[in-house]
């Protein structure tokens, strides 16, 4: 890392804890307008990573909110010892593990029927329908786009914890590794093995869809595709990390 970035970063992250200094303080002074501002900054990440984390999607809305609900009742015990991101993150990922750990006791026998219905490939995943990137696609490219990220989601979907949270972290939240390392309470070691473990189990998984992606792009096997195909199924994404997914060094 260069000189200049080291100090980009520094001085953005020195601005983020100026920001959620002042946020926290009007929080904690109960200024509705304060949580308004949290909730229309954060619900949409909390949002997309209890999806993506929970066994059944479906319940990711419910869990977002009693995410919510947690974090303004228990605003006036943070302290800023992390920033306030990395203090939300860790209240979604324990609301989503205690969803996950109620779901293996009463509804474990459904996993694998709700899993197959939604690979199977015959007709939509419906929580999945608001999730493309690319406005301006033709029909034909936004199916094509969806059936990819429909794939990528199962197979996301079916890694082993704690791989599964850590590929989410990095690769489709973008967090850094210090703030995921933070947010999990693991070493800054622990992490990167942890990304490149689950990103091998993922690579494998995908293989197959990644060779008839190439393949229909007119691609040969081992030459770098030029358009970049990423974890949403669309070139240009907003979230380059998510082409992480596929490859690239810790």
């Amino acid at each position: 890392m260069s000189a200049a970035s080291a100090l980009g970063d520094l001085a953005a992250g020195i601005a983020i804890r100026a920001e959620d200094s002042v946020l926290t303080a009007e929080l904690q002074a109960g200024s509705e307008e304060a949580f308004a501002l949290l909730i229309s900054q954060y619900q949409a990440p909390i949002y997309s990573l209890i999806s993506r984390v929970l066994t059944d999607p479906s319940d990711a809305a419910d869990i977002t909110q009693d995410v919510f609900v947690k974090v303004f009742r228990s605003i006036g015990s943070f302290h800023g010892d992390s920033s306030l991101r990395t203090w939300i993150y860790r209240i979604a990922l324990r609301e989503a593990s205690n969803q996950r750990r109620w779901w293996s006791r009463h509804r474990g026998r459904e996993i694998t029927i709700e899993t197959e219905t939604n690979a199977s490939g015959e007709g939509k995943s419906t929580y999945l329908k608001d999730m493309l990137v690319d406005e301006h696609a033709s029909p034909y490219e936004l199916t094509e786009h969806e059936e990819i990220r429909a794939k990528v989601e199962v197979e996301l979907r079916r890694l082993p914890e704690p791989f599964r949270t850590v590929v989410i972290l990095r690769d489709l939240e973008g967090l850094p590794y210090e703030e995921i390392a933070e947010i999990l309470g693991a070493h800054l070691g622990t992490v990167k093995s942890r990304l490149v473990r689950g990103r091998a189990m993922l690579r494998v998984r995908l293989q197959p869809l990644i060779a008839q992606v190439k393949k229909n792009k007119g691609i040969m096997p081992g030459r770098a595709a030029t358009n970049g195909v990423s974890a949403s199924g669309a070139s240009g994404s907003t979230r380059p990390a998510e082409g992480r997914l596929f490859g690239e060094a810790v």
